[in-house]
């Protein structure tokens, strides 16, 4: 079992930064697909960024591309998200999420059954 603990979301005005973390513990040395999803309220998760862990492809919503960046530490079994060029409407919930079986084309795929952990969340704000 995998637990995964976000951080790094708060506040911050147009234009800003942001770096989330995800901190993997338990069977972390398992993971082979980390990503970032966010979910407004009432809405479907959507998925942000995905990196698959033995190659470091990534993946990335057309919506963030340019601006977000994703990336891991192996060492520390940490996912992080760089986000850039913050705009109000990146205004959700974040979360990371991972799975130790899913296949190359189902972690970039986007679709958050591919994911079979996930963390509680983190919430950032752009104003």
């Amino acid at each position: 079992h995998v637990q995964l603990v976000e951080s790094g979301g708060g506040s911050v005005q147009a234009g800003g930064s942001l770096r989330l973390s995800c901190a993997a513990s338990g069977y972390a040395a398992s993971i082979v697909c980390m990503g970032w999803f966010r979910q407004a309220p009432g809405k479907e998760r959507e998925g942000v960024a995905a990196i698959y862990r033995g190659t470091g492809s990534t993946t990335y919503a057309d919506s963030v591309k340019g601006r977000f960046t994703v990336s891991q530490d192996n060492a520390r079994n940490t996912l992080y998200l760089q986000m850039n060029s913050l705009k109000p409407e990146d205004t959700v919930m974040y979360y990371c999420a991972a799975d130790a079986m899913t296949s190359w084309p189902r972690c970039v795929g986007g679709s958050a059954h591919a994911f079979g952990s996930w963390g509680q969340g983190t919430q950032v704000t752009v104003s």
